[in-house]
């Protein structure tokens, strides 16, 4: 079980991003256009750099759903490896089963 204070953070992060999303995606495509001329660029990085640090999706972690552990996370079923395999186990994941060749 991670620390209740990590997984607010995570949370509040996620919000974040969300909100600012929008408008990251226009700015990142004026700075990344080669036609964009280098003030217009310049005024967009710095609006860019004026936003909060997490804004940014790379500052989101991917934690268990059910218990906020950071390793381990299967993108699939937004849970742990131990999770998954727990809850295959008793089958409580539709359409997973144990593999047998």
């Amino acid at each position: 079980m991670a620390k209740n204070s990590k997984i607010v953070k995570n949370e509040r992060r996620l919000v974040l991003v969300a909100r600012h999303a929008e408008r990251r995606a226009e700015l990142k495509a004026i700075i990344s256009s080669p036609s964009t001329p280098a003030d217009a660029r310049a005024a967009a990085q710095s609006e860019l750099n004026r936003q909060p640090r997490d804004a940014s999706p790379v500052r989101v972690r991917n934690r268990d759903a059910v218990d906020g552990r950071p390793r381990g996370h299967l993108r699939k079923f937004g849970l742990s490896r131990m999770r998954v395999r727990e809850l295959a186990h008793r089958g409580q994941l539709p359409g997973v089963r144990k593999s047998s060749w």
